[in-house]
């Protein structure tokens, strides 16, 4: 059950004080192919927009449980992620409120999702759940590739899933506009080391480094 209705929180317009809270949380593990599809669109976002106070932006990776404060905290919130729906890769679906933590619990992908389905739950159990959630999923191709990045259909999806996202947070009253100032130094959601170009490009070629697990460890053939 949401803490107080829709009709009370997530509304634009008011002063800065009686805002509600927005939290964009990017879930996922950028190690694993498209796995990082919601971390890279909250990257992405805060590269391209800047927010009203009271947007926060999260880079939630696979923290699991320790994201329980930014749920309760939030009176929306809006989540990138890679979500098996048994479609297209590259395929987005949208999905609200109190179903998303019934459709991440029956649509596990990856250990990381089995966490925040717990999250979203507990928070529900705490009567501390957002009044409106939004979870913006995108079908992944290929997740067994260690060190590796987007697929080009599921990079191609990013510009319509923050398209979608942006949209969402204006309706939340968190007055998106194109970024003005570059960001800074650390000011970035993810660390520079990671952030999407330095990661593609410094990449160490397969004779360099593992990508599908250590050869040492496979059973032997017969």
């Amino acid at each position: 059950m949401s803490r107080t209705s829709p009709e009370t929180r997530c509304h634009p317009g008011g002063d800065s004080t009686s805002a509600p809270s927005i939290c964009v949380l990017g879930i996922g593990n950028l190690l694993w192919a498209d796995e990082g599809f919601g971390v890279r669109c909250v990257e992405a976002l805060q590269q391209r927009h800047e927010f009203a106070p009271q947007v926060s932006l999260v880079d939630g990776g696979t923290q699991g449980l320790y994201l329980i404060q930014h749920v309760q905290s939030a009176d929306c919130l809006l989540i990138f992620d890679a979500i098996d729906y048994g479609l297209e890769p590259g395929t987005l679906k949208l999905v609200r409120d109190d179903d998303v933590p019934r459709f991440m619990g029956a649509k596990k992908m990856s250990l990381h999702q089995t966490g925040f389905q717990e999250v979203l739950s507990l928070a529900q159990l705490t009567g501390q759940y957002p009044a409106q959630v939004l979870l913006i999923g995108c079908q992944p191709q290929e997740l067994d590739d260690y060190g590796g990045s987007l697929r080009p259909v599921v990079k191609a999806a990013m510009d319509e899933a923050l398209a979608l996202g942006v949209a969402e947070i204006a309706r939340w009253g968190g007055q998106p506009v194109p970024r003005r100032q570059p960001l800074q130094g650390r000011e970035t959601v993810t660390m520079d080391e990671l952030a999407l170009a330095a990661y593609e490009t410094l990449r160490p070629a397969p004779e360099a480094a593992c990508r599908e697990g250590d050869e040492r460890f496979f059973p032997k053939a017969a």
